[in-house]
């Protein structure tokens, strides 16, 4: 299999492995960045970006990760496609194949491969991708200020979301398939004495339907029970808040996750516990999940892969 040797290795290309590269870049590390299976990350689906700083008018999310792209590539990143389909994270040089054809040899990895939302697996998730269906309350649900939504979920994510979408929406449906909350107590109760928020206990979503983007959903409540009902709601918006799974897998082995599969790094650095391996973006963060948070933490490991490798000399 082909080696290549390089000083700094960035995997994902969001917000966090383009920032990561535009410091690493800056720095002469001349960094090496695989775009990864969704070249510009989640924001790629995502039609107006209203909350990233520096365009007042607001942007789509494909122009703001190109511009981020040549922002990279103008300090010397090279941009490569290709997916990272096995680590080694042992020993240095790191080993990092790709493509289960070629391995790279680094000094320092930057891991932001992101996390990926889970989705119910209806294909109307995919015909209404940024048209009414979001897995980011605070990222889109400026859109539907007095407007009526819905979103998917019984934990403490759907329950914030839920109470986020009721300060901007006139109503928010709460789907639950069960017939209980998993969320704590006193989300549960912050949703159910919420006037402007509907729980639908024991209900399905059978699919979406609309013209120009989302305009209602087909309901079943009590699925297969003898008093089984189907009926549609009217929505212009239908958020999932159903979780999401970090894009770790490879890298278990080596670093240390939490139960669902975040990189835990040390304090608030994105040091991981392998020296000179970093994790930034959605891959370590189970809480924000935002493209400036993602920069942020993009620019502190590149800054980090910077120290490490003027200690050590490389």
């Amino acid at each position: 299999m082909k080696t290549e040797k390089v000083r700094c290795l960035i995997i994902g290309s969001g917000p966090a492995g383009y920032t990561a590269a535009i410091y690493a870049g800056r720095a002469n590390l001349s960094p090496v960045l695989y775009e990864g299976l969704q070249p510009g990350g989640q924001l790629t689906t995502t039609t107006e970006v209203e909350n990233f700083p520096g365009y007042p008018e607001g942007i789509t999310g494909p122009e703001l990760m190109e511009d981020l792209r040549k922002q990279a590539e103008r300090f010397g990143t090279e941009v490569r496609f290709g997916i990272a389909t096995a680590a080694d994270l042992s020993a240095s040089p790191y080993k990092i194949t790709i493509d289960e054809e070629k391995v790279i040899e680094a000094q320092t990895v930057i891991i932001s491969t992101g996390a990926t939302a889970k989705y119910l697996g209806l294909d109307d998730e995919k015909k209404y991708a940024g048209m009414g269906v979001s897995a980011c309350a605070t990222c889109d649900g400026f859109f539907y200020r007095k407007k009526v939504v819905a979103v998917v979920g019984g934990g403490d994510t759907a329950c914030e979301e839920a109470i986020y979408l009721a300060g901007l929406a006139s109503k928010v449906f709460l789907i639950v398939r069960k017939s209980f909350l998993r969320a704590s107590k006193i989300m549960q109760d912050r949703v159910i004495n919420h006037e402007k928020i509907e729980v639908l206990f024991e209900h399905n979503t059978l699919g979406l339907f609309g013209d120009n983007g989302v305009e209602g959903a087909h309901m079943v409540k009590r699925m297969g029970e003898a008093d089984e009902e189907r009926y549609d709601i009217a929505i212009d918006g239908f958020f999932l808040a159903i979780g999401h799974k970090p894009n770790s897998e490879i890298f278990k082995p080596y670093v240390e996750t939490d139960e669902v599969g975040y990189i835990i790094t040390e304090g608030n650095s994105p040091r991981t516990k392998v020296p000179g391996v970093f994790a930034a973006g959605d891959v370590a963060d189970s809480h924000y999940r935002q493209a400036i948070t993602a920069a942020g933490s993009g620019c502190k490991a590149a800054m980090e892969a910077e120290r490490y490798l003027s200690e050590k000399g490389l």
